[in-house]
């Protein structure tokens, strides 16, 4: 059975958004940072449908969600590593918080 493209594209569609408001909205890095994580997994997600739908024969869609995948791994690494410093040095990581260590 195959599932339309349509219905890839919605769950997609929904997950940027979810991303996109989440991260306008929280104050916290690390809800920013799973927003984040949404944004990069909805790419994924259209980068996989439409090599499937356009070039089925073809992985070039795959290996750009793989590469997304990697990628995102390494960005959650770099990112967890700094709100552990922030956290050592101001004992939270609120966004409003941040502005203090410019001072």
């Amino acid at each position: 059975m195959n599932i339309p493209i349509e219905y890839y594209l919605i769950v997609s569609t929904v997950m940027l958004v979810a991303g996109i408001y989440g991260f306008l909205t929280r104050k916290n890095i690390l809800a920013m940072l799973i927003s984040v994580e949404l944004i990069l997994n909805a790419t994924d997600i259209n980068f996989a449908v439409f090599n499937r739908y356009l070039y089925p024969n073809h992985l070039e869609g795959h290996f750009f969600t793989l590469f997304g995948i990697v990628i995102a791994a390494a960005e959650t690494a770099v990112a967890i590593a700094i709100m552990i410093n922030i956290y050592r040095n101001l004992r939270s990581i609120e966004n409003k918080d941040i502005e203090k260590m410019k001072h």
